[in-house]
This record gives structure tokens, C-alpha cells and sequence, in this order.
């Protein structure tokens, strides 16, 4: 028989979910019962904080101790994306291939680049922003009426200029 787990041991786990639902049991169960949590529990206390990620995926932080999780949503740059669209949430059964044809300012882009920094791979928050407007461009939508692509290229060109303190 195993060793029985540390209760005051801090175990971290990532799940991709789809918000504003609980996540099936059955997925959920492997990861959280040999820690001594309720599945259907913790499903209910995920649907409960993504609520307003409603019809989106976006990955959760189960932070579990002493059989308590603790949940935190951590959102992808396409689900900011999506989400800045104010898009209505669709039903995933009816609705297949969706495009996502709408317009965003560049403020939002600035905003989603600004949120998204810690895990960017870019040097410079220009090359985050650039990283952000790829993401509109492969979404299909547009960043202040025009095209993300030529955006992406203004700024390497330095003829738009934008200000934002870096992090």
C-alpha cells in the first residue's frame, strides 16, 4: 500500500475547461481523488468561478492543501481575444466553426498584451503586442478596422507608436 499523502503539502494542478461549465466527473476524478477531494465538488466550485468566461476554454490553477482547492483562472491570449469581442456565448453543440469576424480597439490589444506579458516569450512589450495581434489575426478579427497583419508590420516598422511602461 502507498504511503498516505502529506495533508499540509501543496499540490498544483492545471486543468483546461470550458467556462461556465462543470467539467465532467470522470476527467476530474484521476486528479483529484487520491488527493481527498470530491470531484463533482470541485467541478461545481470551477463552473462557479468561470461563469464569466461562459463558453470559452481557458485553463485553471487547483492550488489544493489540507483538502481545500483553491482556484484560479489563468485566460490564454486567443480567450482574452474572443472575450474583448463581447461576443454572446454560443451553444458548442449547434454552433460549429464559428468566425469570429468583429473589430477590437487597440487599446483592448494593449490591455490583453499588458495581462499576458508574464508569459510572453518577447523582449520587449512591442514584440508582446506583435504576439497579440497574431493571435487577432489567426482568430479572424479585426484590431481598430484594419488588418492585424499590417498593424504587426507598422510596428516593426516604428511608424505606430504606442506607450506603455515596461514591466
Amino acid at each position: 500500500m502507498p504511503p498516505k499523502a502529506d495533508p499540509s503539502e501543496v499540490k498544483i494542478l492545471f486543468v483546461r475547461c470550458l467556462g461556465g461549465e462543470a467539467g465532467a466527473t470522470a476527467t476530474l476524478a484521476p486528479k483529484v481523488g487520491p488527493l481527498g477531494l470530491s470531484a463533482k465538488k470541485v467541478g461545481d466550485d470551477i463552473a462557479k468561478v468561470t461563469k464569466d468566461w461562459k463558453g470559452l476554454k481557458v485553463t485553471v490553477k487547483l492550488t489544493i492543501q489540507n483538502r481545500q482547492a483553491e482556484i484560479e483562472i489563468i485566460p490564454s491570449a486567443s480567450s482574452l481575444v474572443i472575450k474583448a469581442l463581447k461576443e454572446a456565448p454560443r451553444d458548442r453543440k449547434k454552433v460549429k466553426n464559428i468566425k469570429h469576424n468583429g473589430n477590437i480597439s487597440f487599446d483592448d490589444v494593449l490591455s490583453i498584451a499588458r495581462t499576458m506579458r508574464s508569459k510572453s516569450f518577447a523582449k520587449t512589450m512591442a514584440g508582446s503586442v506583435k504576439e497579440i495581434l497574431g493571435t487577432c489575426y489567426s482568430i479572424g478579427c479585426t484590431v481598430a478596422g484594419e488588418n492585424p497583419k499590417t498593424l504587426q508590420e507598422q510596428i516593426t516598422n516604428g511608424t505606430v507608436e504606442f506607450k506603455i511602461p515596461e514591466q
